[in-house]
């Protein structure tokens, strides 16, 4: 008797049971494929990588797991891309580069999308799948939050469209900045999504959270993020934004915050 396996699933068996994940299987890359139209993503600022600049103990040999594992130079993958015939600046975390850790390459890259938008007068989208900042690069990786919160903010003043895709899991330094300052904050259902863990707060609070807590659905009720969607649905959603956002002629994103002064 031949089993036939659809495409998709053969491809999630061949990844989550052969490879369990571990070798040059692009997931974030797959992403944008799957979500930007056709042939239309083209990456910026791919010749910027990290190195054990503070001399971490045993960070380069990290470094050099996490580049064979993932076939990325760093967690942050950048660049320009169409989504419903609309020009977009898109960035967004590969996980299997040492969970989508935030350090200087990272923040580095984010901050110059934003700002090559802000220059271009085009939307941003980001996907974000990050355990927070990277120890190993210390208060360095936390100036990253003020630097990519930053550069947000001088593309909102521009009146553009910012939208952020929360995936699983979005934590630390990443859900403190640019990932929760977005226009539109889109949810994968299922995803993670908050700050400190819940254990850690328990014990220092001493109080019991809700068995829901620092979910996406849980941060929805709580009015963080704008709408949750199965992750398969995120395409479709994106494209209807963009649309809805450019049938009016231009990106009316932030400009219900930035006011002129004369107004």
């Amino acid at each position: 008797m031949m089993i036939i396996i659809p495409a998709k699933r053969y491809r999630f068996l061949l990844i989550n049971i052969f490879y369990k994940g571990s070798h040059r299987m692009n997931f974030v890359r797959d992403k944008l494929i799957d979500i930007l139209d056709t042939g239309s993503f083209k990456e910026l600022w791919s010749d910027i990588y990290t190195y054990n600049y503070l001399e971490f103990t045993g960070y380069d040999e990290k470094l050099r797991v996490a580049k064979e594992n993932s076939g990325e130079k760093d967690s942050v993958i950048t660049g320009v891309g169409m989504i419903a015939g609309c020009k977009c600046v898109v960035a967004a975390f590969e996980p299997l580069f040492m969970m989508g850790s935030m350090g200087l390459v990272a923040g580095e890259k984010i901050a110059r999308a934003f700002r090559f938008a802000a220059k271009k007068k085009l939307p941003v989208i980001t996907f974000s799948s990050s355990g927070g900042a990277r120890m190993q690069e210390g208060v360095v990786s936390l100036v990253q939050m003020a630097k990519t919160s930053a550069a947000v903010h001088e593309h909102a003043k521009k009146k553009l469209l910012y939208i952020s895709v929360i995936c699983d899991p979005t934590l630390g330094g990443v859900t403190a900045s640019f990932a929760s300052l977005a226009d539109i904050i889109i949810g994968e259902k299922g995803a993670r999504f908050g700050f400190t863990g819940k254990r850690i707060i328990e014990e220092t609070t001493h109080e019991k959270l809700p068995d829901d807590f620092q979910t996406i659905e849980y941060a929805k009720r709580c009015g963080m993020v704008d709408i949750v969607v199965d992750k398969t649905e995120v395409k479709d959603v994106l494209r209807r934004l963009i649309s809805v956002h450019t049938k009016r002629g231009t990106y009316f994103g932030s400009s219900r915050f930035f006011k002129n002064s004369s107004s």
